[in-house]
């Protein structure tokens, strides 16, 4: 997972999951985190909902998302970019 902050919000990369809903899609971000007391590094991942507009990204696409605004009660994410897939664009900037 690459985060980079800046005055306009978090970045992830992430991978898309769902996109059974209208203008929205499901992204799971894995991140390695060390544990505590034994050391070892193991593999956590969130999911997000994330808005997209007009239903652009497909199951499988590796994306870039930014965090935005409250869009619903869910949603704070927006697409910046396909980075892998069928037609890898930036979608929004």
């Amino acid at each position: 997972m690459e985060t980079a902050i800046t005055k306009s919000g978090k970045t992830f990369t992430g991978l898309v999951v769902k996109t059974a809903m209208k203008d929205t899609c499901t992204v799971t971000v894995e991140r390695y985190v060390k544990h505590p007391k034994y050391k070892k590094y193991f593999k956590q991942s969130k999911k997000f909902l994330v808005h997209d507009a007009g239903n652009q990204a497909k199951v499988g696409d590796k994306v870039v998302i930014k965090e935005t605004r409250p869009i619903s009660k869910l949603k704070r994410f927006i697409i910046v970019e396909r980075v892998a897939g069928k037609q890898a664009e930036v979608i929004a900037e």
